[in-house]
């Protein structure tokens, strides 16, 4: 069967939001736990949905903290977001393809429009699922199935793109072919521990990867 769906995660899959992310972790923890955390530390919080990152923090005070991280992180948005090279080109190229292409994110639906709309990439994406539409968040399924359903596709015929074990993993549980991006801020290497089925070392690969899975 041919590959003919590609979803992909957004913050550090296709936009650079890797200072946007660290800098609102250190303006929320610099507030509620002063001087515990380094910008090192800050990398096991990234992935997961916010109140599972503040959760395990302080579980009484993680609805705050969400509301605080949130409150930075739109007001420093558009001053912090980047797309990554080449990423506008690429996804063009795979549209102008017709392939089916969506966003499966943790994140929440207006910032996830923010972030598309800032990069121009908006109208190349037939479905974009957030954390607001559903009840489990990846490495579950349902946000993978969901895009598959809405795009018209089955796992069988779809990678998942992303730059975190969550997405490797969501993509295996939901019997999608995988791809990591090497340029994760967490480290090529990190990444390649959960066993992507390719490793991408620009976007462009993707369009490369596809056109010979269908050949």
């Amino acid at each position: 069967m041919k590959v003919d769906t590609l979803l992909f995660d957004l913050d550090g899959t296709l936009i650079d939001t890797n200072e946007l992310i660290i800098t609102s972790f250190q303006h929320t923890l610099d507030h509620y736990f002063p001087g515990q955390f380094t910008r090192e530390d800050i990398l096991q919080f990234i992935g997961p949905p916010l109140i599972d990152s503040f959760s395990k923090l302080d579980r009484d005070k993680a609805e705050e903290m969400m509301q605080f991280y949130r409150n930075f992180n739109h007001a420093k948005h558009d001053e912090l977001v980047k797309e990554f090279p080449g990423v506008y080109d690429a996804i063009k190229t795979l549209h102008e393809k017709n392939y089916k292409l969506a966003i499966v994110t943790t994140k929440k639906r207006v910032t996830t429009e923010m972030g598309l709309k800032l990069t121009k990439l908006e109208p190349f994406f037939d479905a974009v699922v957030t954390l607001d539409e559903i009840t489990h968040a990846k490495p579950h399924p349902e946000p993978l199935l969901k895009a598959l359903d809405l795009v018209g596709s089955k796992p069988e015929q779809a990678i998942m793109v992303g730059d975190n074990r969550h997405d490797i993993e969501g993509g295996k549980n939901a019997g999608t072919l995988t791809a990591g991006v090497a340029w994760a801020l967490k480290g090529r290497e990190h990444l390649e521990q959960f066993k992507p089925d390719f490793m991408l070392e620009s976007m462009f690969d993707l369009v490369e990867i596809v056109h010979k899975l269908n050949k």
